[in-house]
């Protein structure tokens, strides 16, 4: 059965786009060309390096591992929820932030990338409030390469938002988000809450 906002939650498609031929990361490394500048550049902006990778577990088959979500507000420290601490994602749920209305954010994740390249990660969002759709949100965060010694872990910011504001805006709001890649495949889904106020929780 169908899940709350699993309607909602479907990544736009461009018209006769087709995902490429997956390539193992030592195929995209013998891509290496000394006179291709855009070649390297494009293999540098996955994260292909020379650096060892990380061990992984082969039992855990996940390729992408979110391992935290945060509420960056400026002059404000950050509200950071630590993914690997039992029970997070359902205390995200029934303990909503609190934004101040008309207050500029944005939200920033941190994640591991293991076994193969991750193409196309997006985050989709889906926001109501009393059942009804207020806004959909649709972000690309980019394809990685897996995670090295050299770089351990990815952190991507997203795009600045800004929190609505008047007296019909203030109150209660419901939301699905996830993590979605170009094969479909699903690496984290959450049902989160929060509240627009008229000023910041002391």
């Amino acid at each position: 059965m169908a899940s709350a906002g699993d309607e909602d939650l479907v990544a736009s498609k461009t018209d006769g786009f087709k995902v490429g031929e997956k390539k193992t990361v030592e195929e995209y490394a013998q891509l290496a060309d000394q006179n291709d500048e855009s070649l390297n550049r494009w293999k540098a902006s996955l994260g292909i390096s020379n650096s060892p990778a990380l061990p992984v577990d082969p039992k855990d088959t996940r390729r992408c591992i979110i391992h935290s979500l945060a509420l960056e507000v400026a002059g404000r420290p950050d509200i950071t929820i630590d993914l690997s601490v039992p029970g997070a994602l359902e205390s995200l749920k029934s303990k909503p932030f609190s934004i101040k209305e008309g207050s500029k954010f944005r939200m920033k994740s941190t994640f591991k990338v293991q076994h193969d390249v991750l193409s196309g990660l997006k985050y989709l969002q889906v926001v109501k409030r009393h059942g009804v759709r207020v806004s959909k949100d649709e972000e690309m965060l980019g394809s990685y390469a897996p995670n090295t010694q050299e770089k351990p872990i990815y952190e991507k910011k997203f795009a600045e938002d800004e929190s609505p504001s008047g007296m019909l805006a203030r109150g209660h709001y419901e939301a699905v988000s996830k993590f979605v890649d170009d094969d479909d495949i699903t690496h984290l889904k959450f049902e989160w809450s929060f509240d627009i106020a008229k000023d910041w929780k002391v």
